[in-house]
């Protein structure tokens, strides 16, 4: 127990250290922008103003757009009484103030969590999850979502979704933007042209690195967030057998999640895009394995 006490409190650290991280690559790419153009502070300073802007809109909002692309809708007690039974069970578990519940309409079985912060945070699952799943592995995937909003990881996935995709876009607009020439290549003179072409190649290979970088960084710390949760909805129900069976039939289902996209992939508690749950051992997968999750979770008996 105090394990997994220990890495929650690592996880809450480690966001603060990436989001910093995150700060620093967009800076340094704002500013490679800027000296490109001829000055680097208007760089810096356009890199934070489109930073600050983004997050604080993922911050307040960002949940709502989630859910709006994920087509879920609110429903009350009533209307799942089983549902917001197991939801009530785990929020008292857990130590957090009931979340708003979402259904997607999808015979898929899937489900995930997001909001910025404990007081704000929402849970989905589709119509093919509560289908398809017994109470106790229900009751898994819930301390699994329940898991994600304490350990406030729907904070960093809002957060980082945010910053890598700013990161993408300023690379994207310096890379144009040296497609099309001009800047302080068209200024120069052959004066200092070396010391140029070298900041240039520089540039050029932080722009196009950066955005990769920022992914894989993104993707290997949320795999690890996974296993956590995993671990953490254990503890919650003490039944880790109800959340492997959850696991191996989600993974297993044909249906596809047709609200699913790449953009909300790395929400759901398996990853709902076949073809990258088949590769989840690259570096490029939103999830571990799921037969590694599987055999940690039933080795915590």
């Amino acid at each position: 127990m105090e394990g997994i006490f220990d890495a929650i409190a690592r996880n809450r650290r480690n966001t603060w250290l990436l989001i910093v991280v995150f700060a620093v690559l967009i800076f340094a790419v704002g500013w490679v922008f800027g000296w490109y153009w001829g000055s680097p502070w208007i760089g810096l300073a356009v890199g934070g103003v489109l930073g600050v802007a983004l997050t604080l809109s993922a911050y307040y909002s960002g949940d709502k757009a989630l859910l709006f692309a994920s087509r879920a809708g609110q429903i009350r007690k009533a209307d799942a009484p089983q549902l917001f039974n197991v939801v009530e069970e785990m929020s008292i578990a857990a130590g957090l103030p009931m979340p708003k519940v979402y259904v997607i309409d999808d015979t898929a079985p899937n489900a995930f969590a997001t909001g910025r912060d404990e007081k704000h945070a929402a849970v989905a699952v589709t119509t093919g999850l509560l289908q398809k799943l017994k109470r106790d592995e229900l009751q898994g995937v819930i301390a699994h979502e329940m898991s994600h909003i304490g350990n406030r990881d729907i904070l960093f996935a809002m957060m980082m979704g945010v910053m890598v995709g700013l990161v993408a876009l300023l690379c994207d607009a310096f890379l144009y933007s040296m497609l099309l020439g001009g800047g302080r290549r068209r200024r120069s003179s052959r004066r200092g042209g070396g010391a140029e072409a070298i900041l240039m190649i520089a540039g050029l290979l932080l722009a196009i690195l950066a955005p990769i970088f920022a992914k894989i960084l993104q993707l290997a710390v949320s795999r690890q967030r996974e296993y956590l949760a995993d671990a953490t909805a254990v503890r919650l129900t003490r039944h880790p057998e109800g959340l492997a069976r959850a696991l191996e039939k989600i993974s297993s289902d044909k249906e596809v999640l047709e609200a699913a996209n790449r953009a909300t992939q790395h929400l759901y508690i398996v990853n709902p895009i076949k073809a990258f749950e088949k590769r989840a051992k690259s570096m490029f997968s939103t999830h571990p394995p799921i037969q590694d999750r599987i055999r940690r979770i039933r080795s915590l008996r």
